[in-house]
């Protein structure tokens, strides 16, 4: 175990990338299960806060420490088991996404969920329940985690399997290496009918291993992670579209996404079925052009796709240029890549929008103020014209950009003043309001962790965020897990 005390030691520990600060005494490194379990037993004997740490790309806090002490997973970083033929991996939490991606890749195998940060560690991914573009098909972190190691607060070990062990009803049985029982009651709100990461996960019969992912750091440290693979797809095909006018773009995701439920629902191929479907708007292209002169000047909006396919690559391109030529796109400016070279180009492309907002974000010292809000189907385009007019009449800057497929719009707000930021606060706050008042959610994939907490109780009120505590109680009864995450300690 390492243990770091000196303040030029920490300094890197203290903020993430939405730029939030904190401080904390001491950051504890372990580099086994068993320092893990020290490390909580003697915390928790001496009620001293702990912070659990990935790689600190998270955008709400939840790694950021305010007092007590962090525990870094960097060196539980192993790929710990590995079968082909069974098609799964056993990993350490402190492993970066990009290492494990290129091992399961390089072995013929896929690892769907594709954060746009790569630099994430797996364990953070989970404790996130993290997504992505490819989320439009394949779903979040939680639909590949198979088992679970998890130290509780108190120390004692936890190993959960998928499909092993049901809440009945709302009542849940949770059994540790020491055997002895706790007893949960699992929060009985009803979750929104769209992508979402706020919260506890809860649902009537329950798999328990659901109710860790996500959980932000809050009801235990996970230490191994089993993971699903799957077959490598064939081949993919990628592309950015551009159009001259915004709601032509916004016709041509919505057609998209309707026909890739129709052909992945009855297996038809050759069919659309995108495996991502991402948007940007014209002020994140504009945002980009210093980057990219090549996107068209006249560019209004633009869409980046994915499709995979088995068969022959020219009938999955008819399709896809048959939807570019109906919905009005400029046909002679898009991008279609032809090998990986070109795929991973397009793909840097999608990353870049959330790479320059951070980067501006940290330039000019402000914390992030970027929605990650998700709303019904039926809703979203009157949702994002709606919130997109907000911020204009407000005067501010901003850039929208996001996974479109899933209803989930990232408006980042760019101020250049205190003053400015002060206002964007405000309009942060209505538009998350609006998205829990049209049936979604304040956060689809970021969680809440501490700079969100006041949302969670608009989206589920006093009384459910009072359930949540208890469960946690529970499990935490010296509450020293992730202190203010999710929910504050009041």
């Amino acid at each position: 175990m390492i243990i770091k005390k000196q303040q030029d030691e920490i300094l890197n520990y203290l903020t993430d990338a939405s730029n939030t600060k904190g401080f904390c005494d001491a950051v504890y490194i372990p580099e086994s299960v068993d320092d893990v379990v020290e490390i909580l037993k003697d915390a928790d004997a001496n009620k001293t806060p702990v912070t659990v740490a990935g790689n600190h790309t998270g955008l709400t806090g939840a790694c950021v420490p305010k007092g007590g002490i962090v525990l870094s997973t960097e060196k539980l970083h192993r790929i710990v088991e590995f079968d082909e033929d069974e098609k799964y991996a056993v990993v350490e939490p402190g492993l970066l996404l990009s290492e494990f991606k290129e091992f399961v890749e390089s072995k013929g195998l896929y690892y769907p969920p594709d954060p746009t940060e790569l630099n994430c560690f797996i364990g953070g991914n989970v404790a996130t329940n993290a997504s992505g573009a490819r989320t439009f098909k394949y779903g979040p972190t939680r639909n590949y985690v198979e088992e679970l190691e998890i130290v509780l607060p108190q120390g004692d070990l936890l190993h959960l399997k998928r499909n092993k062990n049901f809440a009945k009803g709302y009542h849940l049985i949770l059994i540790p290496d020491s055997k002895k029982l706790i007893e949960l009651t699992l929060p009985d709100y009803k979750m929104p009918n769209t992508k979402n990461a706020s919260g506890y996960y809860s649902k009537e019969n329950m798999d328990a291993i659901d109710l860790f992912i996500g959980s932000e750091g809050t009801l235990g440290v996970i230490t191994k992670i089993k993971l699903k693979l799957l077959a490598k797809p064939a081949g993919v095909i990628s592309g950015v579209v551009f159009f001259k006018d915004e709601d032509d773009a916004l016709g041509f995701v919505t057609d998209v996404r309707d026909e890739s439920y129709r052909t992945r629902k009855i297996k038809q191929v050759p069919a659309i079925d995108a495996a991502a479907l991402e948007y940007f708007d014209e002020n994140a292209l504009k945002f980009l052009s210093s980057d990219y002169p090549n996107i068209p000047a006249n560019a209004k909006a633009a869409v980046w796709f994915e499709q995979e396919f088995d068969g022959e690559e020219e009938k999955y391109l008819e399709l896809w240029l048959q939807q570019i030529k109906e919905h009005n796109a400029d046909e002679d400016k898009v991008w279609i890549a032809f090998d990986e070279k070109e795929k991973r180009k397009l793909k840097e492309f999608r990353h870049a929008i959330s790479v320059n907002v951070n980067e501006y974000i940290s330039r000019n010292n402000f914390r992030k103020l970027g929605t990650d809000v998700a709303v019904p189907d039926d809703r979203f385009i009157p949702f994002y014209h709606s919130i997109k007019k907000i911020v204009e009449e407000a005067g501010l800057n901003y850039v929208a950009y996001g996974h479109f497929g899933n209803s989930h719009v990232h408006l980042n707000m760019l101020p250049k003043t205190d003053g400015e930021f002060e206002t964007g606060k405000q309009l942060y706050k209505r538009i998350c309001i609006e998205a829990i008042k049209a049936g979604g959610t304040f956060s689809a994939e970021h969680g809440v962790g501490k700079n969100k907490t006041g949302l969670l109780l608009e989206m589920y009120s006093e009384k459910n965020v009072q359930k949540m505590r208890l469960l946690k109680k529970r499990l935490d009864p010296n509450y020293i897990l992730g202190v203010g995450n999710i929910f504050t300690k009041e």
